[in-house]
């Protein structure tokens, strides 16, 4: 569970940190200094979220290592195997799923603006 929402947490503020990053990129030279201020603080802000939630996932990987430690005692190499295999998927996949929703959120947003064109 913990994985999940570290998992989930580090997607997010990479996400966000990525949109500010390209707003910032994209204000011209005229643009208010208050909006460039502005998002040079959230980026500040969001780098230092994002190290915070690294450490997290540091922190979720040790206890990770001791509850594997704690099963490969009780389980047959076998069952091990796929235990471990799972743990290791599980990461990729929230990520992979995290990556189609955005995906998918970006599709529908695409075909409402193509809608509001015609």
């Amino acid at each position: 569970g913990d994985l999940d929402k570290v998992v989930n947490l580090l997607l997010s503020l990479s996400g966000r940190l990525a949109r500010v990053e390209t707003a910032l990129s994209s204000l011209g030279p005229h643009a208010p200094v208050e909006d460039k201020v502005a998002l040079r603080e959230k980026q500040q802000l969001l780098v230092a979220q994002l190290e915070d939630a690294k450490e997290l996932k540091e922190h979720v990987g040790r206890r990770e290592e001791a509850v594997g430690a704690m099963v490969a005692r009780y389980l047959p190499a076998e069952h091990l195997q796929d235990y471990q295999h799972f743990v290791k998927m599980k990461s990729a996949l929230i990520a992979e799923q995290r990556e189609l929703e955005e995906k998918i959120k970006l599709g529908q947003e695409q075909l409402r603006c193509l809608r509001e064109s015609l």
